[in-house]
């Protein structure tokens, strides 16, 4: 019996896809430049059917990659040729909500946003807002640890998730966390978060849940220089103040997103800064003086504060577009993910620019700037090989600038196959060894997306021995393979 024929035994027609054209809308998540059609695909509908199809993928032997809303920008969810690719986008129900006890819990297909939208009339919500709340799944925000504008003030998923019930590689239910302060046992709540589909399998999320504030404002600077708006960044912070939001977005960021929704961003500046502080309103009035203060300090040659709800949601409509709003410079992109020292934004904001100009690619900045969470877009024709090329090498080295200043490879979109090179650059061989030995110990047969996240030490070999050729030894420790 082939692996077909044993999923077709318990799952509906429409629920095994095997032709080409029916698998072709699994074939690459948002990291469109890289496509695979896999073996098989399975869309689920009850726990006891993942159950079945993750046994029968270990009795066969064959891949298994989960895929939530297919978001994810470095291609995590990429399928394999010779694998099954598993959608949980019909695990899409809230199965609690406790306003008492702040919690909610999930299914892994539940839209980021739903939950906010589910919980509103407790006067509640839940903070990690990714660009695409409005359609990724709370599963995948798992997998990739995924952040928000709002995530300097109240953190990464890992900071908002209370427990995760998982299933491994042998069919096993594991419940990591629990829904009091803490749990027993090893932090492996904070393993699964970032774990991109290496450990297990997510069906069930406890999220926390927040009081929604009392009221929200945004401060929008902007500034002829973009090293302006860095320092103004560190004054913001160096104050004491710590923003619910602390956007950058650069010329052409701003440009783009605001002929894309016309948020009414100006357009005769070289970065704007996007602050939002919220809490009581006495609270806001201090701050948002301050905040205005020190954005006027630091060179702002115009500043705007939000006077309504609308008005806030409105500057943030921009920021929020940024992305899609690139389509009309280019029909690819590139999102990177390096994330720096706040002290260096100046500094690799202009050598981001020279190597833009190296390389013949635009590259548009709209970024986390409170925590350093650098988002260049660079805009190719993935029709275009040499275009596809180049925009591979300048995202390399946009990446290998933010680990030489002290930084990493990535702050919230994961490594999945765009950044195993880099992974070479920031980890030794060692430390690798060790992220292999933790997978080994959840799925000692390799069968949960293999080849993602973390690079064999043959590749980081390979890579290392490009760059000596070069004249660039990515890690001293590389010198012994």
């Amino acid at each position: 019996m082939s692996l077909e024929q044993k999923l077709a035994a318990f799952l509906a027609p429409d629920q095994l896809l095997t032709s080409r054209e029916a698998m072709r809308p699994y074939e690459c998540d948002a990291l469109s430049a890289y496509h695979q059609v896999p073996r098989v695909v399975v869309v689920p509908n009850t726990r006891e059917q993942v159950e079945r199809i993750v046994r029968t993928c270990a009795e066969f032997g064959v891949p298994l990659v989960t895929r939530g809303a297919g978001t994810g920008l470095s291609g995590g969810a990429l399928p394999l040729a010779e694998g099954c690719l598993m959608s949980l986008a019909r695990f899409n129900r809230i199965l609690d909500i406790d306003p008492a006890n702040r919690t909610a819990t999930v299914e892994p297909g539940v839209r980021n946003l739903a939950i906010s939208e589910a919980v509103a009339p407790h006067g509640l919500y839940y903070a990690p807002d990714p660009s695409s709340q409005i359609a990724c799944s709370i599963g995948g925000n798992v997998a990739e640890n995924s952040g928000g504008v709002h995530c300097l003030k109240y953190g990464l998923t890992v900071h908002n998730v209370l427990e995760v019930k998982v299933i491994t590689i042998d069919g096993e239910w594991l419940t990591l966390g629990g829904r009091a302060l803490d749990a027993p046992g090893l932090d492996l709540l904070a393993v699964m978060h970032g774990s991109e589909g290496l450990l297990g399998v997510i069906m069930e999320v406890t999220v926390k849940l927040l009081p929604q504030p009392d009221l929200a404002r945004v401060v929008l600077a902007a500034f002829d220089g973009v090293g302006a708006a860095g320092e103004a960044v560190a004054a913001i912070i160096g104050a004491g103040i710590v923003p619910a939001g602390l956007e950058m977005m650069d010329r052409l960021a701003i440009e783009v997103a605001e002929a894309y929704c016309g948020a009414g961003y100006p357009l005769d500046c070289a970065a704007i800064l996007l602050c939002e502080v919220d809490g009581n309103e006495a609270e806001v009035a201090a701050q948002i003086d301050e905040v205005r203060a020190l954005v006027t300090a630091s060179g702002a040659r115009e500043v705007r504060v939000s006077n309504s709800e609308a008005e806030r949601l409105t500057f943030w409509a921009g920021r929020k577009a940024a992305f899609p709003a690139l389509g009309r410079v280019a029909p690819d992109y590139f999102c990177m993910d390096g994330t720096i020292p706040r002290r260096h934004l100046a500094q690799v904001l202009e050598r981001i620019a020279a190597l833009s100009s190296e390389y013949g690619l635009p590259v548009a900045n709209v970024f986390h700037a409170g925590d350093g969470n650098l988002h260049p877009l660079i805009a190719f024709d993935a029709n275009s090989d040499d275009e596809l090329a180049r925009a591979e090498r300048l995202g390399s080295a946009i990446l290998q600038l933010c680990v030489e200043v002290g930084g990493t490879v990535t702050g919230e979109h994961g490594v999945g196959v765009e950044k195993l090179n880099e992974m070479c650059l920031q980890f030794t061989p060692a430390t690798l060894e060790q992220f292999h030995a933790l997978k080994q110990a959840f799925d000692p047969h390799g069968l949960l997306n293999p080849g993602k996240a973390v690079p064999t030490l043959n590749r980081c070999a390979e890579f290392g021995a490009m760059h000596v050729h070069r004249g660039q030894l990515p890690h001293p420790e590389l010198e012994r393979f």
